[in-house]
């Protein structure tokens, strides 16, 4: 059976000469759960004033959500290995560049979760190579894209 997501993106143009490229990016993303996040191009996109620093822009979310992903991926397969998890956090990092046809892309997302075991069963360094790989062949998001997606220190 499918699984249906959605979300609501919305702009409005505001002041600013559109015909120019004069205007805000800022929008809002609107979720199922009633939760509003504010969204912008990046800065690194689209110059001041026209964007939101303080949103979040699609390419970070992309990234956080490769990043989500595989720590849920993770965590419950470490949970089915019987290892306990006391708290999980991932300084993931994406690269942005021009692929042959000239094309921007982010062609590379890099995952850096730093992970506290609790309870008596620690992992070996090949539980945790294991756990990670299968996270990433499990990952729902790293299955729909064709990013590298790779993971250190562990």
């Amino acid at each position: 059976m499918a699984h249906i997501y959605k979300a609501t993106v919305a702009w409005h143009r505001g002041e600013g000469e559109f015909a120019k490229g004069r205007y805000s990016r800022a929008h809002t993303w609107r979720f199922d759960g009633g939760i509003e996040v504010p969204a912008s191009a990046s800065p690194q996109v689209v110059p001041k004033p026209y964007v939101n620093e303080a949103a979040v822009d699609p390419e970070e979310a992309f990234i956080a959500s490769l990043s989500s992903c595989h720590m849920l991926t993770f965590l419950d397969l470490a949970r089915r290995g019987g290892f306990v998890i006391e708290s999980y956090e991932d300084e993931a990092e994406g690269v942005m560049e021009k692929n042959a046809a000239g094309k921007y892309w982010v062609s590379k997302v890099t995952l850096r979760p730093r992970i506290a075991w609790g309870g008596d069963k620690q992992p070996s360094h090949d539980d945790l190579a294991r756990l990670h790989h299968v996270a990433h062949e499990e990952c729902f998001i790293a299955n729909s894209v064709k990013t590298d997606v790779n993971v250190e220190g562990f």
